[in-house]
């Protein structure tokens, strides 16, 4: 079971590392006046979405499967709270997935200064997902 839990935190990461830099690159593009400049960021858009995405995916597996592996109710709030909190990031993963395609195809209404606000909500999701699973409030 440890393994489970070893690659449930794994594959958070690896989402968690796109959610943090893709807003980032966001920052960047909406800021870049040269085609080149263009057609490099919407290669590296895509690209980090995709590996994020696995990580998206695989958190979700793994964190399924600890769910029912361990017997957690579901009715316990902590819980019911990080389960929230994770739908909100779905919510923000897909949103930055319409964002991609938004930039690739140069419809981009946002300043730079809108995507770095943007990007300091998975840090707070983060800090508050992470002290609920270690800490389990009741």
């Amino acid at each position: 079971m440890l393994w489970i839990k070893a690659l449930h935190v794994i594959f958070m990461v690896t989402w968690f590392a796109g959610l943090f830099y893709l807003p980032r690159l966001f920052v960047y593009h909406a800021d870049c006046q040269d085609q080149p400049g263009h057609e490099r960021f919407v290669v590296m858009e895509r690209k980090l979405f995709a590996i994020m995405t696995i990580g998206a995916l695989l958190t979700a597996l793994f964190g399924v499967w600890l769910i029912a592996a361990w017997h957690w109710p579901v009715t316990e709030i902590w819980l019911q709270i990080k389960l929230i909190l994770v739908a909100a990031l779905i919510a923000y993963h897909l949103y930055c997935g319409a964002l991609v395609r938004r930039f690739k195809l140069q419809q981009n209404t946002r300043s730079g200064v809108f995507y770095r606000w943007f990007n300091e909500f998975p840090a707070l999701v983060l800090i508050a997902v992470v002290l609920l699973a270690v800490l389990r409030p009741a």
